[in-house]
């Protein structure tokens, strides 16, 4: 029998259904919508203050200056080795003309032995194909004349001693390589880090460049204020030796044994001194000697050149130079080193003051040596 029940009306096939289908699909894609964009809409990072961009900026300054004293002793190892290879490189073709030489000489002899008929060893070696092989036959040897046995000896001489020439060009080849690579990484890394700094810096306003220029005001006041300080103690020391009846030291370094070492030093330094207040006003240019420009260990290098002194080139050797002296008995012409990596270099002036060459976008200027922290002196000449 047929069923005459009527057939249920789904909620969606309904006017009414449709609609609230649409709203729930409305409401669902909404509800997506929200959920991706608190997805993407993850929580920044704060700004960072002045204050953190400041140090950041310091650190990236003192890592480049690092980066550049690394510049420094791989460049000076490049140039002492590309100086080797070419004095190798002469002594070799010098060889190899005198080898030539000696070779000419045996032709000579294999040519008038031919002409006469025959072959006397002298050809033999000239045509052998293993030479050494002949050598060892010494009983050929004995069959040459005095001036032909000398002609072979300074040829088997002259080729060994070329052949030595060769090997020892080739290993400072392969050292000169391996200092221009170095060079190379530690100038991308100078790069790298002068670049972030400028970038932390372009993206400031200029209220913010404004409050970063009043807190380095404040550091450079308090380094001046703490340099003050130490230099009305040491006149009170110098004035309390002499009640004492020490007199003053002079400008001697404390190691001479008569005044002629003091004076003679304390030249030195005045002559370095007055070398280094010329440069004043003068850019820091990492990797820079003079004269247009210096890096820190450049400026310091230079001055003392002045006085007749010859320091190494970088911060690290120059602290192996010289004398050295405790921060309380700084005399003017001393280097005084900052950081324990020892990446930074300045020359005492007295009053706790040092002239340089502090950092790029800086000039070379005198400042007090507690802007940075010390880790040494040494007092060179």
């Amino acid at each position: 029998m047929a069923s005459h029940r009527k057939p249920r009306t789904s909620v969606l096939a309904s006017p009414g259904g449709r609609r609230t289908a649409a709203g729930l699909t409305t409401a669902a894609l909404a509800s997506v919508t929200l959920l991706s964009q608190s997805a993407d809409a993850a929580p920044r990072a704060p700004k960072p203050t002045i204050e953190e961009v400041k140090k950041k900026v310091d650190d990236l300054y003192h890592q480049a200056e690092l980066a550049t004293e690394k510049y420094n002793g791989a460049k000076e190892r490049a140039d002492a080795q590309r100086h080797t290879v070419d004095g190798l490189l002469n002594a070799a073709a010098k060889r190899a003309e005198q080898m030539n030489r000696s070779r000419h000489q045996l032709g000579m002899f294999a040519s008038a032995q031919y002409r006469t008929g025959g072959m006397n060893p002298t050809a033999q070696l000239m045509l052998a194909k293993d030479p050494q092989q002949f050598f060892d036959r010494s009983h050929l040897m004995e069959r040459l004349t005095g001036r032909q046995k000398q002609a072979v000896t300074d040829y088997q001489e002259q080729a060994a001693a070329a052949a030595q020439q060769r090997v020892k060009a080739t290993d400072s080849l392969e050292q000169l390589q391996k200092s221009q690579a170095s060079l190379k990484e530690s100038k991308r890394s100078v790069q790298d880090k002068l670049t972030e700094a400028r970038q932390l810096l372009s993206r400031l306003t200029a209220q913010e460049k404004a409050r970063l220029a009043a807190l380095e005001r404040q550091k450079e006041a308090a380094a001046k204020r703490k340099a003050e300080e130490e230099a009305r103690r040491q006149q009170e020391r110098e004035r309390q030796r002499q009640q004492d009846g020490g007199g003053s030291t002079g400008g001697q370094t404390g190691g001479g044994t008569g005044s002629s070492t003091g004076d003679s030093s304390s030249t030195k330094a005045e002559q370095a001194l007055a070398f280094a207040r010329a440069q004043i006003g003068k850019p820091y240019v990492w990797g820079a000697t003079g004269p247009s420009s210096y890096d820190c260990s450049g400026l310091t290098q230079a001055a003392w050149k002045a006085a007749g002194v010859t320091l190494p080139r970088t911060t690290w050797d120059q602290v192996k130079v010289g004398q050295r002296v405790a921060t309380k008995d700084l005399q003017p012409g001393d280097l005084v080193f900052f950081f324990d990596d020892i990446s930074h270099v300045g020359m005492y002036i007295g009053g706790g003051k040092m002239i340089h060459a502090p950092h790029p976008g800086a000039s070379v200027r005198e400042e007090s040596i507690y802007y940075m922290p010390i880790y040494g002196s040494v007092r060179p000449g």
